[in-house]
C-alpha cells in the first residue's frame, strides 16, 4: 500500500508541474522581450541544479498488478541464499510430483495383482468372463428365481 501511495503522489506532483508549466508558458507570451529572457535563465539555472532523483528498486523484484516476481537476469546480482530460496519451492513441487506418481503406480499395481490372483484362483478359467454368454448367464443367475 505504500508503494501505491507513493506512486499516487508522484504522479499528483507531475500533474501540478505540468499544469502549472503551462500557465506560465501561456502568460510568457504577453511578457517584454528582456523580461522573457531573465526567466529563460532562471528557468536553465533551475533545471541545472535540480536534484536528479533515482529510482529505487528491490533487488531483482518486478512489480506488476497485485503482485512480485523474482527476475534472475536483471543485472543486479542476487545473493546464493537468495537464489537457493527462490528455488526451493520447485525442488519442493517437483519432489512431491514424483512421490505421488510412485504411489499411485505402485497403487494401480497392487490393484492389477489383487485382480488377477482372485482370477486365477477362482474356479472357472479366465476365458469365461470374456465370454458375453456367460456375463448374461450370471445375470440371469442372479436374479430370484420365481416359485411354481
Amino acid at each position: 500500500m505504500k508503494i501505491s501511495l507513493q506512486k499516487n503522489s508522484t504522479i499528483l506532483q507531475d500533474r501540478f508541474g505540468l499544469r502549472t508549466a503551462s500557465y506560465l508558458s501561456a502568460g510568457s507570451t504577453k511578457l517584454p522581450h528582456d523580461i522573457s529572457e531573465r526567466l529563460r535563465s532562471a528557468r536553465v539555472q533551475a533545471v541545472s541544479q535540480r536534484k536528479i532523483t533515482s529510482t529505487q528498486t528491490s533487488a531483482g523484484v518486478v512489480h506488476s498488478g497485485g503482485s512480485a516476481a523474482l527476475t534472475w537476469g536483471s543485472g543486479e546480482d542476487l545473493s546464493w541464499w537468495s537464489r537457493i530460496g527462490s528455488v526451493l519451492p520447485l525442488i519442493a513441487l517437483v519432489t512431491g510430483l514424483l512421490v505421488i506418481n510412485t504411489f499411485q503406480s505402485d497403487n494401480r499395481t497392487q490393484e492389477l495383482a489383487e485382480v488377477d490372483a482372485a482370477l486365477l484362483t477362482d474356479d472357472l478359467p479366465p476365458a469365461a468372463f470374456a465370454d458375453p454368454g456367460f456375463v448374461q448367464f450370471l445375470k440371469t443367475r442372479r436374479q430370484p428365481a420365481s416359485p411354481l
